[in-house]
């Protein structure tokens, strides 16, 4: 069959905070040639697509509009950031009922029209329903991809600059697992231009009482998108910025590697379940999965959090 894949075009499904503060730093990049955003709500989405439109004479060049289902069959990227949004005090998991259903015929649509593109699921619980998305659609693996901890590494990043006070863009660290309570950080992976952060904590400073330290940031990290939806009722920004990342990833074959949640079909001994853990990413998706060496604490963190997402898919497949 030959393929009706338009290059550089991305289809958004979901025009909310989410969706449209990531169109909106796609565009300002100038990663997409097209950026066609949907919504069930059609006269929001023409307010977000002409707001965004006028916006056009500063932009590189981009078209932006109201997309169709037709625009499936020639984007590259496809990236569903639709659904029903986490409210204070509720877990990403108490999301799954709600959300597994409209991701179903999200993909009906998508397969309807013969698309090639890479599928970007960001909905949560984005570890489920990324399994999900690629269990309903019958892809490969590497074609659909969990936004997964890429943000919670930067947030992971962005405080361990503050705390070490060093440039952010130094230090090189990430959270593995779950996109969600039972996430942890790889600290044997974690280092400050190229010294393990112990070390350089230790013998640059300033920090005192590291190790209390090294608990709380994790907690913090873990916290964050808990203490902005209550502050505000949604996160959207760092998000936003950080679906750019992945998606100029593919756009531009830059065979980055970046915590998105994918399959594991035995890797770090784990199986049939969609978590994050580093991966090779271009314009073909998932590339490679790469197998760090990790500690057997950290093993077993990443064991423990594919139990739970496991518990929530047997839920999801009993209710």
């Amino acid at each position: 069959m030959e393929s009706m894949w338009k290059p550089r075009k991305v289809v958004i499904v979901g025009a909310g905070a989410v969706g449209s503060t990531f169109a909106y730093a796609l565009a300002q990049r100038g990663l997409a040639e097209e950026i066609s955003l949907m919504d069930v709500n059609h006269d929001y989405v023409e307010g977000q697509v002409l707001d965004l439109a006028h916006g056009l004479p500063f932009y590189p060049s981009v078209q932006i509009r109201v997309g169709q289902n037709h625009d499936f069959a020639d984007a590259q990227v496809i990236v569903v950031t639709a659904g029903a949004k986490q409210t204070p005090g509720e877990t990403r998991l108490n999301l799954l009922q709600r959300n597994a259903t409209m991701i179903k015929g999200i993909i009906d649509e998508i397969v309807a029209q013969q698309s090639q593109a890479i599928l970007l699921i960001a909905t949560n619980p984005v570890d489920v329903l990324t399994y999900v998305a690629l269990k309903h659609s019958g892809w490969p693996k590497g074609r659909v991809i969990g936004s997964g901890t890429v943000l919670d590494s930067s947030r992971f990043r962005y405080l361990l600059g503050q705390h070490c006070n060093v440039d952010v863009s130094n230090v090189h660290a990430y959270i593995l697992g779950e996109h969600g309570d039972s996430e942890f950080a790889a600290w044997s992976m974690t280092h400050v231009a190229g010294v393990p952060v112990d070390e350089y904590c230790a013998k640059y400073g300033p920090v005192a009482n590291w190790s209390h330290l090294r608990e709380a940031i994790v907690q913090d990290v873990k916290d964050s998108a808990y203490h902005i939806i209550n502050y505000k009722g949604a996160t959207n920004y760092a998000i936003g910025m950080a679906l750019t990342r992945i998606v100029g990833t593919i756009l531009q074959d830059q065979n980055s590697i970046l915590t998105v949640s994918t399959l594991l079909d035995g890797e770090y001994g784990i199986k049939d379940v969609c978590l994050s853990v580093p991966c090779l990413v271009g314009q073909d998706g998932i590339k490679q999965i790469v197998e760090a060496k990790i500690t057997p604490g950290e093993k077993e963190a990443l064991s423990k959090s594919a139990s739970i997402l496991q518990d929530a898919l047997q839920q999801l497949a009993t209710a």
